[in-house]
Parts: structure tokens; C-alpha cells; sequence
């Protein structure tokens, strides 16, 4: 089994090409009202059903699944039809008789006992296996799909912020200069003004760049026109705190895709073992047959034909060595994901556990708190009583601990996500309170 999954992150990767072809007013655009509106469970639903790529891994448990059904069925039976003539001749070279000749055989394989059984439990392993492969594609998917919706709120929120900032350095510039600034103090605050409100231009079409690169990613992942107009509606992520690391440790050894791969390869190799030792006895083919000669006197032969095949090569032994080699494999392989599992499992869940310790224990109000702060500046320094380099700290402040309170929040659902990929309990839930 093998994942064909991609992930992107916004502002982490090269602009894909349809965002590069994308006109530039599209870029600054709300999404129509026309626009259809999902929520992160819904659009997680969608996305997991709509994705095209699970086709192929339904169509491997497909493939599975008729292996299995054949598995377990005899070989075919064999018709040998014979036919010539006859000829007879006597002391002298004269001819005596002839005569037509005929047989006709139906030969039936019979394998050795139980050989049967170790192929039906090999092809309940393969199916085994292509579903684990599907269950982990979906898992990912939906992980894949809950952190874009993040990250689309994310990219909105911090776009809209930044553009606020820049239209109120905008408007602030437009004041001074209408009012004809006197001497070089008030000239270096316009141009102050000015500097600030070209880098937050700048700051503000990355922001809404960043939108757009994470719609078309949605967009991509359910399989709709990447220029589809999407709203998504976004609830604050409630965490929930993990069991202790021993209980964890052992819901991850049950629950784990990539372990339960591991120890099912393990069963499979064990069966490829008994069928490579039950190989070395040989197959009983079984052939009742009818012959008739005709001449002079018609002569009818009926009887029964044993045949099997004589162990002079090593080749089955060899089979054997080697199933036994890839079992060794597979054992090893499952202690290795054993104690990777144990690392994977620690690290996220001491990286889950401080990265929540950081994040402010109400993210929206603190974000608001900020914001506010940053209009009492804007209002204070029209009135004259905070001097320019505080309003632009201040300003400039304020969306830098917005991006960081972003930052955060994504780095903790990364984590809680981790978390559920590794154990598959859930650790990451929407609140009832969405934000649009």
C-alpha cells in the first residue's frame, strides 16, 4: 500500500499555476453570496467522498476481494481427447487389420491437505491490508481537509486584518496631506505613514494570495472546478486532553494504521511460511479415462491414472528459506514500527501538550483585544496625543500578534492531528459557536 497524497500548505509553496493564471481582481474578491457554504464537517464528508483518488484504493480492495474468492476454489479439471488409426500388418508385410483408435481422459488436480485453507488466509490478508490502506487514505484526507478549513480561516481573518491596517494608514495619509504639513517633523510622519502603508499593501495581497491558494486547494481535494466560489464555515477547534502516555501508547497499538499494516504483513508472511512447507508434499493428479481400438476386434480400455510430481530439485525448499527470510523481515519490520510508533506518539504528544500551554485560553477574544487596542491607537494619534512611532508599533503589533496567534493555534491543531493519526481517538472538535 502506498499513500498518493500531497499536502500544501499555504504560504509554504510555489504559487500552483491556476493561481498564477487566476485575473488579478479574482484575487481580491469576497466569495459571491451566491457562493455555496459548508460547514468543516460537512466539506470534510464531501471531500472524503468526492475525492477521486479513493477510487483506487476501492478498486484494490476490489482486486483483493476476487483474489480471495478464487483462492479457495480447485483447479479446473482437464479433457484430453485422443484420436489416430490403426494399422496391422502381418508376417509377410501384408496388411491385417485396421482400424480406428481413440481415448478419451479427464484429469482432476487434487492439492495436498489444507492448502486450500493457507491461500483462502493469505487472500483475507490482502483484503486486509487494502482496506487498512483505504481507512488510512480516508483518515488522512479528513485531516488534510480540517486543516485547510483552518488554514482558510487563518489566511481570511489575518487578510482582512491586514487590509483594515492599511486602508486606516491609507485614510491617516490622505489627512496629513490635505492638511499641509509644516515643517520637517510632520513631513517625516507622512512619510512614515507612507512607508508603513506600502508594506502593509504588500503584506495584505500576500494574506488574500494565500486565500485563494488555500480555496484552490479545497477545491482540488473535492474534485470541483479549482475556480468554484466556497465559503466555509468555521467553528473555534475545542481540544481535548489526552489519556496518560501508557494508555495512549496502547490505544495507538490497537488503533494505528501503519502498525496494524505491519503486524497483518506479519500474519501474511507466517501463512507464506505453512503454504511453502505445505508445498513440498506434491499435488495428486487424479485422470479416469475410456479407450477404444477398433479393427478386426474392437478392444475397450477403461481405467484410472495416478500422477505426481518427484521432489528431485530443491526448489521448494528454497521457497521455503525464503518465506521463512521474509518472515524474519516482517518481524523486525514490526519492532522498528513498534518503537517508532512509541517515538511518533511521545513527540506529539509533549509538543501537543506545550503548544497548548502557549495558546491564550479564549484565541477570538484575544484577537479582538488586539484589535481594539490598535483602533484606540489610530483614534489617540489623530487627536495628537500618541506620537507616530508608537501608532506604527502599535499597528504593526497588532497584526504580528495576530499572525502569531494564527500561527499557534495551527501549530496545535497540526499536533492534535498528529495525535489522531497515530492513535485514532480525537483530540480536535468544533464548538457550537461558528466563525464565519
Amino acid at each position: 500500500m502506498h499513500l498518493l497524497f500531497f499536502r500544501s500548505v499555504p504560504g509554504r509553496l510555489g504559487l500552483p499555476l491556476a493561481l498564477l493564471l487566476a485575473p488579478p481582481a479574482l484575487l481580491a474578491q469576497e466569495p459571491s453570496p451566491s457562493a455555496s457554504s459548508l460547514s468543516v464537517d460537512a466539506l470534510i464528508e464531501q471531500i472524503v467522498a468526492q475525492h477521486p483518488e479513493r477510487q483506487w484504493y476501492e478498486a484494490e480492495i476490489e482486486a483483493a476481494r476476487a483474489g480471495q474468492r478464487g483462492s479457495s476454489a480447485w483447479a479446473n479439471p482437464e479433457l484430453s481427447v485422443d484420436y489416430g488409426r490403426k494399422r496391422v500388418r502381418g508376417p509377410g508385410g501384408n496388411l491385417a487389420d485396421e482400424g480406428d483408435t481413440w481415448a478419451v481422459a479427464i484429469t482432476q488436480t487434487f492439492e495436498w491437505p489444507g492448502r486450500l485453507s493457507l491461500r483462502k488466509a493469505l487472500a483475507d490478508q490482502d483484503v486486509e491490508l487494502a482496506r487498512l490502506g483505504l481507512e488510512r487514505f480516508d483518515r488522512a484526507l479528513a485531516a488534510e481537509a480540517r486543516r485547510l478549513a483552518f488554514g482558510l480561516h487563518a489566511a481570511q481573518s489575518q487578510a482582512v486584518a491586514v487590509r483594515e491596517v492599511a486602508d486606516r494608514f491609507a485614510a491617516l495619509r490622505e489627512t496629513l496631506v490635505a492638511r499641509d504639513p509644516a515643517g520637517i517633523a510632520a513631513e517625516l510622519d507622512v512619510r512614515v505613514i507612507e512607508a508603513a502603508e506600502l508594506d502593509l499593501r504588500h503584506r495584505a495581497t500576500t494574506a488574500e494570495l494565500a486565500v485563494q491558494r488555500t480555496l484552490l486547494e479545497l477545491n482540488r481535494l473535492r474534485g470541483a472546478p479549482l475556480d468554484t466560489p466556497l465559503r466555509v464555515t468555521v467553528s473555534p477547534p475545542a481540544w481535548s486532553d489526552p489519556p496518560p502516555f501508557s494508555d495512549l501508547f496502547s490505544t495507538a497499538l490497537a488503533n494505528n494504521f501503519a502498525f496494524a499494516a505491519r503486524r497483518a504483513e506479519l500474519v501474511r508472511q507466517g501463512l507464506e511460511v505453512d503454504l511453502a512447507r505445505n508445498e513440498r508434499m506434491p499435488a495428486v493428479s487424479v485422470s479416469p479415462f475410456v479407450g477404444s481400438e477398433s479393427g478386426i476386434e474392437r478392444e475397450t480400455v477403461v481405467g484410472l491414472s495416478l500422477s505426481l510430481p518427484l521432489p528431485v530439485s530443491r526448489r521448494a525448499a528454497s521457497n521455503e528459506s525464503a518465506a521463512r527470510a521474509r518472515q524474519r523481515q516482517a518481524d523486525v519490520a514490526l519492532a522498528v514500527a513498534r518503537r517508532d510508533l512509541e517515538r511518533d506518539l511521545l513527540v506529539a504528544a509533549q509538543s501537543f501538550a506545550a503548544r497548548r500551554a502557549d495558546l491564550p485560553a479564549d484565541p477570538p477574544a484575544q484577537a479582538e483585544t488586539f484589535r481594539s487596542a490598535a483602533a484606540l491607537a489610530d483614534r489617540h494619534y489623530r487627536l495628537g496625543a500618541v506620537p507616530v512611532g508608537t501608532y506604527v508599533e502599535l499597528q504593526r503589533s497588532y497584526l504580528d500578534a495576530l499572525e502569531a496567534l494564527y500561527t499557534t493555534e495551527s501549530a496545535v491543531l497540526d499536533d492534535a492531528l498528529e495525535l489522531e493519526a497515530l492513535t485514532g481517538l480525537t483530540f480536535v472538535s468544533s464548538t457550537s459557536t461558528p466563525t464565519p
